[in-house]
């Protein structure tokens, strides 16, 4: 059987649409999918030390986990980058913060494939960086932090529809689950 986590942002909740749908494309794999909430107020987001306490909030939750699950991450939960390199798990990392070092370094060391996912008006994506570190990248023209676009509301919900349809594609690309 095969696991997943979903490792939310700071105010996008694992039961956000970019996050509860990335989460359910493993469900409907068969996954069991592990929706984590942060237990306590997390510290500055854009100083090193939110990585180990991003780390101390997911390690206990893997422990627990038999095998390499895949990770899901958005924002602030992409400080797990550095323990999926530690344990080389694969990952979809949605609007990763590849502006913060030790994220961008993390990103690096991983020997598990990984899809990026951010928009050209988010100022903590670097599209540059995104495609240097992974071939699997979806880059959405416009879209913020929150993958939103201008325009109507209905075409940042297209813009949903395509992030499921690249994790669709990526994990097909990495067979998982295998």
């Amino acid at each position: 059987m095969a696991d997943a986590v979903v490792i939310p942002g700071a105010w996008f909740g694992p039961g956000a649409p970019l996050l509860m749908y990335a989460g359910d494309v493993a469900e409907q794999r068969g996954a069991t999918v592990h929706r984590h909430s942060w237990s306590t107020e997390f510290p500055k987001p854009d100083q090193p030390e939110i990585e180990s306490w991003v780390g101390g909030e997911i390690v206990p939750l893997l422990d627990t986990i038999e095998g390499r699950p895949l990770l899901i991450g958005k924002s602030l939960g992409t400080n797990a980058a550095a323990i999926a390199a530690e344990r080389s798990l694969p990952a979809v990392w949605l609007t990763p913060l590849l502006t913060l070092p030790w994220v961008a370094d993390a990103l690096g060391r991983a020997t598990a494939p990984f899809l990026l996912v951010g928009g050209t008006a988010d100022r903590l994506w670097d599209g540059d960086v995104a495609r240097r570190l992974s071939p699997h990248v979806l880059e959405v023209e416009g879209a913020d932090h929150g993958m939103y676009v201008p325009g109507p509301l209905t075409e940042s919900i297209a813009v949903l529809s395509r992030v499921v349809v690249a994790v669709e594609e990526f994990l097909d690309a990495i067979g998982w689950p295998g």
